[in-house]
């Protein structure tokens, strides 16, 4: 038993090792808020006024927390000229 426990890895080992390993922005289906100022070089503000407008394509609502679909959001950026 005691070989055996030197092998065993326990799901939070396995959690860890993902999260170490981080996607690229752009590789995201979705971003937060901070992410997609950081990632469009607008600011936080403006892109969360953005997301409370009613219909808008690139919000994701997970229980209460925001998320921004990054293609729905790419799309819509380079559809205007002003924001």
């Amino acid at each position: 038993m005691i070989a055996n426990a030197s092998r065993t890895t326990t799901r939070n080992d396995d959690m860890e090792n993902v999260k170490s390993e981080q996607v690229p922005i752009y590789q995201k289906m979705t971003l937060t808020i901070r992410e997609a100022a950081e990632y469009s070089n607008i600011g936080i503000n403006k892109i969360d006024a953005m997301l409370k407008q009613p219909g808008c394509p690139f919000v994701l609502y997970i229980g209460n927390r925001k998320l921004v679909k990054r293609r729905e959001f790419e799309n819509y950026i380079s559809g205007k000229v002003v924001i």
